[in-house]
């Protein structure tokens, strides 16, 4: 899977997550939950749904790790080519 194909993933679950967000606005480097108004229980759900699209777990300690768009990308990234 490519960048450009988490990045897509991550925004389509972002505006599930958060509707009434611009989730495709937002820059790399853009605190994902600061930009877009997400609460953590949101940014909770955001995650879980994440683990399931890619089959992945995120440790919860990992939470704080992964706050931009960038970030997200490469740990989705990272955590798909581990499991293989």
């Amino acid at each position: 899977m490519t960048d450009e194909e988490i990045k897509q993933t991550l925004l389509r679950e972002l505006k599930q997550v958060a509707p009434d967000t611009e989730p495709e606005m937002l820059q790399p480097d853009d605190d994902i939950r600061r930009v877009l108004g997400i609460d953590s229980f949101d940014y909770l759900q955001f995650i879980v749904k994440l683990d399931e699209q890619f089959g992945i777990e995120t440790p919860e300690e990992d939470y704080g790790k992964i706050q931009t768009l960038k970030e997200l990308t490469d740990y989705v990234r990272v955590r798909i080519e581990n499991k293989n």
